[in-house]
């Protein structure tokens, strides 16, 4: 059996959705932990149903150093109308995660899903002057670390997208649906299209369609 290597996942969420933040997530798993998690029937986010993922959440914060980044649609589309290119904005966001781990924990390697040149992760650390073996890895939610930071991420979004209808009164769906439009119809009428922004990603396509 190979030794394990405490490392610090990191995955992100709201992604390809249009409405709700995009959070990016860390967890630095070491054996122990790990161990846990598996036990727990931690795997990737997409696999479990929102009641599951939270209580999951709510373990992980117990277990293990982690750190959410949850970019508000308000602070999101300011940041991409700077930024212009959605991998830099990701990369930022999983170097910032990294970078709070590190602040009180020691570790020498890092693993994130694979979304735009690993490069782009590295230099954001290498600004901070943060040195770490960093790799992206297709699928890496099949790394115990990784699951535990999608299953953080996937959480946060979820408690801020009931939030969200918690103040505007609207069911927010997920994704990209024509549901979606649907929605972001019912918001126009009722708050005017000035004010979709604080609820949604304006670059997205969907945005110019509605």
């Amino acid at each position: 059996m190979t030794e394990f290597i405490a490392h610090i996942g990191t995955d992100e969420s709201g992604k390809g959705d249009f409405f709700g933040p995009l959070v990016i997530a860390g967890v630095l798993a070491d054996e122990k932990s790990a161990q846990y998690f598996r036990e727990l029937g931690i795997k990737d986010s997409k696999k479990l149903s929102d009641k599951k993922m939270l209580m999951l959440a709510a373990e992980i914060k117990k277990t293990a150093p982690h750190s959410i980044i949850a970019i508000s649609n308000s602070k999101y589309n300011e940041l991409y109308s700077n930024i212009k290119n959605l991998n830099k904005l990701l990369a930022w966001g999983h170097a910032r995660a990294i970078e709070n781990i590190l602040e009180h924990n020691h570790c020498e390697y890092a693993l994130s899903d694979k979304f735009g040149d690993e490069k782009l992760i590295q230099s954001a650390l290498m600004k901070n002057g943060r040195s770490i073996r960093l790799e992206q890895m297709c699928k890496a939610e099949s790394d115990i670390a990784v699951a535990a930071a999608s299953v953080l991420a996937r959480a946060t979004f979820v408690e801020k997208m009931q939030a969200m209808e918690a103040t505007y009164g609207l069911k927010f769906q997920k994704g990209c649906s024509g549901l979606v439009k649907n929605v972001a119809a019912e918001f126009i009428a009722k708050y005017g299209k000035d004010r979709l922004k604080e609820v949604c990603k304006a670059h997205f396509k969907t945005y110019n369609e509605v």
